[in-house]
């Protein structure tokens, strides 16, 4: 079973209180926002984005990179696949 299946409901519960900070995010810069405020919902955003980003990227090495059963060279694309995405991410 795939580890974002296993963890689908943890990773769901994530997902929508990302989605609520986004909500609550719009609703504030549609008022008067305070800039502190809006700063400090940012940040949350962001590190609620980032713990979704380690849960799964953990379950991922784990299960992928940690498979017993990979050859040299599935492990490398596995890797490389990784690396590109983290590429990606941190920009």
């Amino acid at each position: 079973m795939s580890h974002t299946i296993a963890g689908k409901k943890k990773l769901l519960s994530r997902v929508r209180r990302i989605k609520g900070q986004s909500i609550a995010l719009e609703t504030a810069l549609e008022g008067e926002p305070n800039c502190m405020a809006i700063l400090q919902q940012v940040a949350a955003i962001k590190g609620a984005v980032n713990g979704l980003m380690k849960e799964v990227l953990e379950d991922h090495l784990r299960e992928h990179l940690g498979a017993e059963n990979l050859s040299n060279e599935q492990r490398l694309t596995e890797v490389e696949d990784v690396i590109s995405i983290l590429k990606s991410y941190l920009k």
